[in-house]
């Protein structure tokens, strides 16, 4: 989770406000992916919250990183668009795990 929540908190807001802008997105969108971001970290790491909530916000993570990865790869080249699978990789591990302890056979 800290890999995908604090870069929005710890990079220059010059920089993030600039990459939204370059990458074609509202001004706003900024804001949205922060609030979301913050939500889906307090589901997936709370665990009186239901399963089938963290399911979906393992979900969201993965569009939101996977639409990053294609962003930055079709904006800024294949090199930026690699960073965002790095997150998604680790993702896909926590998933697994999460899924191997909470639906035990």
């Amino acid at each position: 989770m800290a890999l995908i929540v604090l870069p929005s908190y710890f990079a220059p807001k010059a920089y993030l406000i600039e990459t939204i802008h370059r990458l074609g997105f509202p001004s706003y969108f900024n804001l949205e992916l922060d609030i979301l971001k913050i939500i889906g970290a307090i589901i997936i790491l709370i665990r009186a919250i239901p399963t089938i909530f963290k399911e979906w916000a393992y979900v969201a993570f993965g569009i939101l990183l996977l639409s990053a990865s294609l962003a930055h790869w079709l904006v800024d080249g294949p090199v930026k668009g690699i960073a965002p699978l790095i997150p998604f990789a680790i993702l896909g591990v926590s998933y697994f795990y999460f899924r191997k302890l909470n639906y035990v056979k």
